[in-house]
């Protein structure tokens, strides 16, 4: 596994609690010491695990293949950074690995994510007789898992597909993120895309939302992004006519957001600023990104369980024909309780609902369920045993038949 931040860290208890799946684990990082307080944190729960640990630069695709290549996994679980998928994917080819990650490729200096980059690599990995398997957390993942088992034991036809993402939760600070900053307010401040008849609609950033009532919530202002999962979802799912995107957002988040734009801290390209030196000795000329250097005084989204409030709840609304050849409407969702994701892993439910995930999928190809030559989004494999397992370890799910889906 690479990556030691918080989706990581439950990811790791999870792979430890189905150690009779998982039987060599490492996590490797760019800090070998966050990677040992993470196996500290996970014996201190009493999982008794050998676990190994490794300092690699995710970004250095030499220092991949020397690890996989002394380590020899079979599986490599990215949950490192966006940015490093093309560089893990290419090390995971040459040392014979397969790779499984939550999040799909973007470049660093473009706030810009699609498959593009990652669906290039198909025929690589189907010659090598090895599996990739991309987007395996909640959403993308789950979400689109939800999507694959509607249509294979409820729709012949998804015709409209909303996927409805809710924080209800309270970390309690101004402002924060619940997970990666820079990643968070890249993802939010870009334009909105849907697709709507065979075509992309785009829209200005939030231009489009409104009330939808979340099961056990109650009615939240929701806002229309583009997510990467729509883009396989309407290849895969040929007959959807409509698929859109939308996530909650507080005011208070938003104002903070707005004042972060304005005055060009959200902005990701570098700056020239003269910085004092560490020794006191005078000044250095240096480039920063605005947007990191926010990253590095906001809150760390790994530090937020703590006092979290509240849960989540995400799920997938449909409109289609039914196996009955009559129009129905479902709904697919879980919620998840920040305070049982913290009192079980140290990590708020954001981290939790993309952790889970991202362990069942590697169950899968471990269990050799989900595994085949080739690079893979999550709703082409069997919903069926991942959503059997969904509700085992942690994030239980439920249905709602012919309800106002609201949308």
């Amino acid at each position: 596994m690479i990556g030691a931040g918080g989706v990581a860290t439950v990811a790791a208890f999870k792979i430890v609690q189905n150690a009779d799946v998982f039987t060599e684990f490492m996590i490797a990082s760019r800090r070998k010491a966050k990677c040992d307080q993470l196996v500290e944190a996970i014996h201190a729960k009493g999982y008794q695990m050998d676990i190994k640990t490794a300092q690699v630069d995710a970004d250095d695709v030499e220092q991949l293949k020397a690890l996989f290549s002394d380590y020899k996994p079979e599986l490599v679980i990215n949950l490192a950074l966006p940015y490093q998928d093309l560089t893990i994917m290419e090390a995971c080819l040459a040392c014979g690995c397969n790779y499984l990650d939550t999040a799909n490729y973007e470049p660093k200096d473009e706030a810009h994510f699609e498959y593009s980059w990652q669906w290039a690599y198909r025929d690589r990995f189907e010659k090598a007789g090895l599996t990739a398997i991309l987007g395996c957390g909640f959403d993308p993942g789950v979400t689109s898992i939800f999507t694959a088992y509607a249509a294979k034991h409820h729709f012949d036809e998804i015709q409209y597909l909303d996927i409805v993402d809710c924080n209800a939760g309270d970390h309690h600070k101004a402002f924060a993120t619940n997970f990666n900053p820079e990643i968070n307010i890249r993802e939010i401040t870009q334009k909105g895309l849907y697709w709507e008849n065979g075509q992309w609609v785009e829209t200005e950033p939030l231009e489009i939302h409104k009330d939808l009532t979340y099961p056990g919530i109650g009615p939240r202002d929701s806002y229309l992004l583009h997510h990467e999962e729509i883009e396989s979802l309407v290849i895969n799912f040929p007959t959807i006519k409509r698929a859109r995107f939308w996530m909650t957002f507080g005011q208070q988040y938003l104002k903070h957001l707005e004042v972060i734009q304005n005055i060009g801290m959200s902005r990701i390209d570098e700056v020239v600023y003269e910085a004092p030196l560490a020794d006191g000795t005078g000044t250095a000329r240096v480039k920063i990104v605005p947007l990191q250097f926010l990253k590095a005084v906001l809150p760390n989204p790994q530090d937020l369980g703590e006092n979290y409030e509240g849960e989540t709840s995400i799920g997938c609304r449909i409109r289609g024909i039914g196996k009955d050849g009559k129009e129905h409407t479902y709904y697919i969702y879980n919620n998840c309780s920040h305070r049982a994701a913290y009192e079980e892993t140290g990590m708020q439910g954001v981290s939790y609902t993309t952790g889970v995930p991202a362990m069942i999928g590697a169950m899968m190809f471990c269990k050799g369920i989900w595994k085949k030559p080739g690079v893979y989004n999550v709703e082409e494999f069997d919903p069926d045993p991942f959503l059997e397992q969904l509700n085992k370890q942690g994030l239980p799910w439920h249905e709602q038949f012919d309800v106002d889906i609201e949308l």
